[in-house]
């Protein structure tokens, strides 16, 4: 069995860049190597609604459920949980950290070009023409946010000419012995 030298992988990026399908492939190639672990999408653990005043996005919620899952998933014996979520500031990083229980992190931050994000995005919203608009404008806006962000040790990782496979593959060799 192979073995982890991270216990948490946290995979960040701005719409359209591949952070659940990553999360899904990554978290496959894992148990194939017998590491014992989780995967979990953050956006799940925010659909409720309405959303509270002041917190359109639901992190209060995110971060109280992701909490509750990953010491779940941590006491039933996973070694390493993989995480697909958007972490907008080293101060989120951090809450998101402490509420995954993670004593060592790996962040990872995916990047793709405009026109693969618009491509990706109306594949994915295909019959919802409000999500895909909606989803559009928010890309470069969040890219930004994060670029800003001063990220400093995470693995950046291009995903526009990247097959999915080969994005979830360099992290694997980054995280495992």
């Amino acid at each position: 069995m192979a073995r982890a030298t991270f216990d948490t992988v946290l995979i960040n990026g701005s719409v359209g860049t591949g952070k659940t399908t990553t999360a899904e492939m990554l978290g496959g190639m894992v148990r194939q190597r017998g590491i014992p672990g989780a995967v979990i999408d953050v956006d799940w653990l925010r659909r409720s609604w309405p959303s509270p005043a002041g917190d359109p996005f639901q992190s209060t919620l995110a971060m109280e459920n992701m909490q509750a899952i990953t010491a779940n998933f941590r006491r039933a014996g996973a070694r390493l949980i993989v995480v697909a979520h958007v972490v907008e500031s080293e101060d989120e990083l951090e809450r998101a950290a402490a509420a995954l229980a993670a004593r060592s992190m790996l962040h990872v931050r995916l990047t793709a070009s405009p026109d693969a994000v618009l491509s990706r995005l109306t594949r994915r919203h295909d019959d919802d023409e409000t999500a895909l608009r909606w989803h559009a404008q928010r890309h470069p806006e969040l890219a930004d946010i994060l670029d800003r962000a001063g990220f400093i040790n995470d693995l950046r990782i291009d995903t526009t000419d990247k097959p999915v496979a080969n994005v979830a593959q360099e992290i694997l060799t980054t995280i495992v012995d």
